[in-house]
C-alpha cells in the first residue's frame, strides 16, 4: 500500500477511511457479509473499508511486520506471510474473494500465485501497473533505460518489481490456466476506470493499470 494512504489511524470509529481509487473498484466487486483474503494487505486500507462498510470477514497476509503491526492496532486480523510461500496452506474455496493488489508482479513465482487465488477463493481480484502502457514504451525508446512511474517507483537495481507484464500478458496467462476472466476493468494511474477491453491493443496502450475478477472453470 501507498504511504499516503494509511490513514487508518486518523479516523474516527465511525468515519470510513477514503480508499485509493484502484482499491475502491475492488471493493465495488466485493458482496456485504463475505470471507475475503487480501494478500498483500500493507496497513489493512481495503480490509478496514470492507469490514466497517460491508461487514465482512477479513483476513489480511503481509510481508512487512510493520504492516502487519499496523493492521493489529486498528483491531485488523493480519498475520506475516510470503504469497509465494504460504498459499499453498490454505485450503481451496477457503474464502469468497482473495485480494492480490498491486502484488503480482513482486512474486517470485506469479503464475502459481494465480492458481492458489483461484483454488482458495471462489473468486480472485488481481491488480497490476501495465507494462505495455505507452508512457513506458516511450521512456524505454527514447532514453534505452527503465523507466520509473508512481506505480512503478523503484530504481531497476532495487526494486522489488521481478516479473512486469503487460495486459495482454496476464490475459494470455488466464487462457493458457483455464481461469475464466469475469470482470476486468482498465485504468488509469490515479485508479480512474477506461471503458476500453483489456485483452484489445489500445488498452495495453493507454492503461497504466489493469483490474481482473478471476475463478475456476467448472
Amino acid at each position: 500500500m501507498s504511504p499516503e494512504a494509511s490513514t487508518l489511524a486518523s479516523t474516527g470509529a465511525g468515519d470510513m477511511p477514503r480508499l485509493r481509487g484502484d482499491l475502491a473498484l475492488v471493493a465495488e466487486m466485493i458482496e456485504p457479509g463475505a470471507r475475503v483474503l487480501d494478500i498483500g494487505c500493507g496497513d489493512g486500507e481495503l480490509l478496514a473499508y470492507l469490514t466497517r462498510a460491508k461487514e465482512v470477514d477479513g483476513r489480511g497476509i503481509e510481508l512487512s511486520q510493520s504492516g502487519v503491526n499496523a493492521c493489529v492496532r486498528h483491531g485488523l486480523s493480519a498475520i506475516q506471510g510470503d504469497a509465494d510461500r504460504d498459499l499453498a496452506d490454505y485450503p481451496s474455496d477457503a474464502f469468497d474473494y482473495a485480494v492480490l493488489s498491486q502484488t503480482l508482479q513482486a512474486t517470485r513465482n506469479p503464475r502459481l500465485v494465480i492458481e492458489h487465488l483461484v483454488r482458495i477463493g471462489r473468486h480472485a481480484i488481481v491488480s497490476f501497473p501495465n507494462f505495455g502502457y505507452w508512457r513506458i514504451r516511450l521512456h524505454l525508446l527514447a532514453r534505452g533505460r527503465m523507466p520509473e512511474t508512481h506505480l512503478l517507483n523503484h530504481a531497476w537495481y532495487d526494486t522489488p518489481n521481478i516479473h512486469l507484464c503487460t495486459l495482454k500478458d496476464f490475459t494470455a496467462l488466464a487462457a493458457e490456466l483455464g481461469i475464466t476472466i469475469e470482470r476486468s476493468v482498465t485504468l488509469d494511474g490515479a485508479g480512474r476506470p477506461f471503458s476500453l477491453d483489456p485483452r484489445g491493443s489500445l488498452a495495453n496502450l493507454l492503461a497504466e493499470q489493469g483490474l481482473f475478477m478471476l475463478s475456476r472453470r467448472g
